[in-house]
C-alpha cells in the first residue's frame, strides 16, 4: 500500500520582537539596577557636597521599599478597575505578587529602621544598634510604622479580601510623607501633604500600569476585549494621576528651590541633577502614555497599545529608583 503524504497545516512564522525594543528594555532595567550603586556618586560629582555614609545602601533600600509599595498598590487598584468591566473574569486574575512585594518591603523597612537605630549610619554589627532610638525619636517611630504596615499588608494580601491591604499601604505613604519633612523645616505639614499626594498618585500610576499589563497578558487569548477595556479605564484615571503628580512635584520643587535658583541648582546640586533626570524620564513616560492612549482609540487594533504601555512601565521602574535617590542625596540649600 503506497504511503499517503498528509500535508501539514501551514503555520505562520512567529514574529520576533524588534531588536531595538529588546535592547531598550535591557538598558532601562540595567539603569534602574545601577542607580542605587552609582547614582549617589554620579549626582554628587563636582558639586562640592559631601556624600553621607551609606547613601548607596539607603538608595537601594528605598528603591525596594518604593517598588514594593507600587506593586501592592497597583494590584489593589487594578482589581478595582477589573470589577468595573462587564464580563471580566474575576476568577481569572494573574497570580498576586503583593504578598512577595510586601515581605520585600518589610525587609527594606527593617534595614532602614536599623540605620535609624544606629544614628542614621549603616550598622556594621548588631552591637551598633540602639533599639531605644526607634521608640524615642520621630524617625524611629515612623520606621516602626512602616515595618508593621508592611507585615499587615502581607497578611491582608493572603486573605479573601486583598483590597483591605489599602489601609496599611496608606499608613506607609503617610509615614514616608512625614519622614520626608521634619518639623525643623518651614511649613512641614504643607510639604508632607504635597508628598502624600505625590507618592500616592505615583504608586497608583506605576503599580497600576504593571498590574493592568499583567491582566492584559493573562487575558490576551480568553478575554482580550476585557483586558483592553481595563487598560482604557486605567488610561483615563492615569491622566488625572499624571496631572496631580505634575502639580505636586512642581510645588515641592519650588518649596526647596526658589524660582530664581532652579536653573542653577538643577545642574550644580546632587538633588537638582537627580530631579532633572527624573523629570526628563517622566517626560518620556508621558509621550509613551499619549501614544498608548492614541492607539486605544483606534478601532482596528486597540491591542497595539500594549507595546508603548510596556515601555512606559519599564521607564517608570527607573523613575522609582530615581525617586529613591532623591531621598538619599543632600537637600539643596535655599539661597
Amino acid at each position: 500500500m503506497p504511503a499517503v503524504h498528509v500535508p501539514l497545516p501551514h503555520r505562520a512564522p512567529r514574529r520576533r520582537p524588534p531588536v531595538g525594543r529588546a535592547v531598550a528594555v535591557l538598558v532601562l532595567v540595567a539603569l534602574a539596577a545601577l542607580i542605587p550603586l552609582l547614582g549617589p556618586s554620579a549626582a554628587l560629582r563636582g558639586t562640592g557636597e559631601a556624600q553621607a555614609p551609606g547613601t548607596g545602601v539607603i538608595t537601594f533600600l528605598r528603591t525596594v521599599l518604593f517598588a514594593a509599595l507600587c506593586v501592592q498598590t497597583g494590584e489593589v487598584f487594578a482589581g478595582r478597575l477589573a470589577r468595573r468591566v462587564p464580563g471580566a473574569p474575576q476568577d481569572g486574575l494573574p497570580r498576586a505578587w503583593a504578598p512577595y512585594a510586601a515581605w520585600a518591603g518589610c525587609v527594606a523597612a527593617l534595614g532602614l529602621a536599623a540605620i535609624v537605630a544606629n544614628g542614621n549610619l549603616v550598622p556594621q554589627e548588631p552591637a551598633d544598634l540602639d533599639i531605644g532610638r526607634l521608640y524615642d525619636t520621630r524617625d524611629g517611630r515612623l520606621a516602626l510604622v512602616e515595618v508593621n504596615a508592611f507585615i499587615a499588608a502581607a497578611l491582608c494580601a493572603r486573605t479573601r479580601r486583598p483590597w483591605t491591604a489599602a489601609v496599611p499601604l496608606a499608613a506607609i505613604v503617610a509615614a514616608e510623607a512625614l519622614r520626608a519633612h521634619p518639623p525643623v523645616e518651614d511649613s512641614p505639614l504643607v510639604g508632607s501633604g504635597l508628598t502624600l499626594v505625590h507618592l500616592t498618585c505615583g504608586a497608583l500610576w506605576a503599580g497600576g500600569l504593571l498590574a493592568v499589563l499583567r491582566l492584559l497578558r493573562r487575558w490576551r487569548v480568553t478575554h482580550p476585549e476585557a483586558g483592553v477595556a481595563v487598560l482604557g479605564l486605567y488610561a483615563r484615571v492615569a491622566a488625572v494621576l499624571f496631572a496631580a503628580i505634575t502639580v505636586t512635584g512642581t510645588l515641592s520643587t519650588l518649596r526647596r528651590m526658589p524660582p530664581s535658583t532652579v536653573a542653577d541648582q538643577l545642574t550644580e546640586t546632587a538633588y537638582g541633577r537627580a530631579l532633572l533626570a527624573k523629570v526628563l524620564l517622566v517626560a518620556v513616560v508621558a509621550v509613551l502614555a499619549v501614544l498608548a492612549r492614541h492607539r486605544l482609540r483606534r478601532s482596528d487594533d486597540r491591542a497595539s497599545a500594549y507595546a508603548p504601555a510596556r515601555g512606559e512601565v519599564i521607564a517608570l521602574g527607573v523613575v522609582v529608583a530615581l525617586s529613591a535617590l532623591l531621598t538619599a542625596v543632600p537637600v539643596p540649600i535655599r539661597w
